[in-house]
């Protein structure tokens, strides 16, 4: 089973290279001043939120959603977190009457890589080009206390994904912000990948108001995985600075975060996310009623602290902690009804087993690149 240290050796290497070299496409404008908080580049967007912020910089004459006072840009960001041991309790509806079991989880862990890499970069149109790779795993403390759980224990559920957004400012006060993205979410390896079983599918539009340096809100719909099962719902961003101090930055319902700026090298957030998983695995056991496939859904909502840190120039860090309850973690049969695109939750589609799963306290650490000092100079005194 390949380690998690490993994974990071083998995908931060030539993204990190990728993105120093490109690095100069990116634009910022740095007004830093005893009475306004740091202004960086617009920050990346979170795993589950890439409208958060405009990725490629800002300018005076054409409005963007990012706000005075917002952390700096991340080119490439690794990760890695982890979670206490928690219980969990299932039905296994594969025969008649249904199995229980249960057991305690001692490992779930998660990681990835992101990367983002702006290719256009004009005061009216701005594009950007992101890359993913994350990957999570299981351990139970009695795997042999149910067919599901032996299925589960140490499989590799990766994601591999790509996407691109597409900033527009139209003019001082009014943008839109459009993006799609595609990823390969499974137990998949290279020499048995089905793109279609495997793939997808998600994007968003958000048109939007630029009401001042430090205020811009949206509306606009996502289509995703957020709630479990692939949905459209509606929402609304939110990002404003109300002192040299503090602000806020949300795309709702599925994230809401307060910030502090500490100094121009120290930020703190506290706030909640929601996040979707969705996984189609291939069973080393059949189940009773010989199914070999499963979709896997999971919906969470974490509560968090987190802060971030310049470590040196470019090199900054992140130390996130909190509690994690989760909503639901069930499986489908992939061959089953659908459902409706319109609906939240599970769709009609058989659930075949139904999971409890218990909260549980997580942490992870987040070392990711930013534009360096020197050319957020070099950028500003162009002006």
């Amino acid at each position: 089973m390949t380690n998690f240290s490993t994974l990071f050796a083998r995908y931060a290497c030539p993204l990190t290279i990728a993105t120093v070299l490109l690095g100069g496409a990116v634009t910022a404008q740095a007004q830093i001043t005893p009475t306004t908080p740091p202004v960086y580049p617009p920050p990346a967007p979170l795993a589950s939120d890439t409208a958060a912020a405009d990725q490629v910089g800002q300018d005076r004459e054409f409005a963007v959603p990012s706000v005075i006072g917002m952390g700096p840009s991340k080119g490439v960001v690794a990760h890695i977190e982890s979670l206490s041991d928690f219980k969990i309790n299932s039905t296994i509806n594969d025969r008649d009457p249904a199995q229980k079991a249960s057991t305690t989880v001692t490992k779930n862990r998660r990681a990835f890589i992101k990367g983002y890499i702006p290719v256009w970069n004009h005061p009216h149109l701005k594009v950007v080009i992101g890359l993913n790779y994350d990957r999570e795993e299981f351990q139970f403390k009695e795997p042999n206390n149910s067919t599901y759980y032996r299925n589960l224990e140490d499989k590799g559920l990766k994601v591999i994904g790509t996407q691109l957004a597409v900033i527009r400012p139209i003019d001082e006060t009014h943008w839109y912000l459009a993006r799609i993205k595609g990823e390969l979410n499974g137990d998949y390896t290279s020499s048995e990948l089905d793109i279609p079983d495997y793939l997808k599918m998600s994007g968003e539009f958000i048109y939007g108001w630029k009401r001042s340096p430090t205020f811009a809100w949206g509306i606009g719909a996502q289509l995703g995985y957020t709630f479990g099962r692939q949905s459209l719902y509606p929402v609304v961003l939110y990002n404003r600075t109300f002192n040299p101090h503090w602000g806020v930055e949300a795309l709702f319902p599925a994230r809401v975060t307060f910030r502090y700026n500490a100094s121009p090298k120290t930020l703190f957030f506290g706030g909640y996310t929601v996040d979707g998983l969705n996984y189609n695995i291939k069973l080393r056991e059949p189940l009773m009623n010989g199914l070999q496939t499963l979709i896997v859904r999971e919906t969470e909502v974490k509560f968090r602290l987190r802060m971030e840190r310049e470590i040196y120039d470019f090199l900054w860090f992140g130390l996130e902690g909190g509690y994690r309850y989760n909503y639901s973690f069930n499986a489908f049969d992939k061959d089953g009804n659908k459902g409706t695109l319109f609906s939240l939750g599970g769709g009609t589609r058989p659930k075949v087993i139904e999971n409890t799963l218990g909260g549980a306290p997580y942490a992870s650490l987040e070392v990711f690149l930013v534009p360096p000092r020197k050319f957020l100079r070099k950028t500003a005194g162009g002006r």
